[in-house]
């Protein structure tokens, strides 16, 4: 398969994923009146992601899988991806809900949302992430190790791109919390996020994304149900 058709289904995708995040702004205003506090994405937030689109046609120049090249298995793309997302989402949940607030909550709390709005926001907001944390970094910095010296040094471009992309979020993140806390969120969150990294080359730009949507689907939309339903529906 040629690389003009490797972009072209890249470009339907993110087209899809687009679409989604416009349903997601359009569903969210709907609901703004009924949920002062909702965080709803607007236009801005749309037109931004379209920075990444030039870099869906640099995927095979990176080095980088295209987002459904043939020959890798749907395992590594969607479910092994998921699975890791899902086992640190649960980590998550252990640690900040079951350990440090065990409490039933009295509203929902900033990071959750109302369901099944939840599934809108969240699968928008991984993609946000993964644009501007793996696609765009990842792309840019492979393709600079891809031409210089005809890719002699590829290998330490990645791993610095990686390193450097796995630390941005958990330091994004960091609070003024107890330090075994602040530990705990440092280091898993560089764990996912250098998992991100390798998944991403070995998989493509899908395989990143599915371990943030499997770790979403627990952190914040299980758990969001879980709150709005048990603990706000029980008050």
């Amino acid at each position: 398969m040629d690389t003009t058709a490797e972009t072209r289904k890249n470009l339907y995708t993110y087209a899809v994923f687009l679409a989604i995040a416009a349903v997601g702004i359009l569903y969210g205003n709907s609901l703004a009146a009924q949920y002062p506090d909702l965080r709803v994405w607007g236009l801005p937030n749309l037109l931004l992601l379209l920075i990444g689109v030039p870099f869906l046609w640099w995927q095979s120049g990176a080095k980088l899988p295209n987002f459904w090249e043939a020959g890798i298995y749907n395992q590594w793309r969607v479910l092994y991806p998921l699975g890791v997302g899902l086992f640190f989402g649960l980590l998550d949940v252990m640690v900040f809900k079951w350990v440090l607030h065990p409490e039933p909550y009295s509203e929902l709390p900033p990071f959750l949302q109302p369901f099944p709005y939840s599934l809108f926001l969240y699968f928008s907001g991984a993609f946000e992430v993964e644009v501007f944390y793996r696609l765009i970094p990842l792309t840019l910095l492979l393709w600079l190790g891809a031409v210089v010296k005809k890719g002699r040094y590829l290998d330490v471009f990645f791993w610095t791109a990686a390193i450097l992309t796995s630390l941005r979020e958990p330091l994004e993140q960091l609070s003024d919390n107890r330090l075994v806390v602040m530990a705990y969120a440092l280091l898993s969150g560089f764990a996912m996020n250098l998992l991100q990294a390798l998944f991403y080359r070995k998989a493509g730009f899908l395989a990143a994304l599915n371990i943030r949507l499997g770790h979403y689907l627990l952190w914040h939309i299980a758990l969001g149900l879980y709150v709005e339903w048990v603990e706000l529906g029980s008050i």
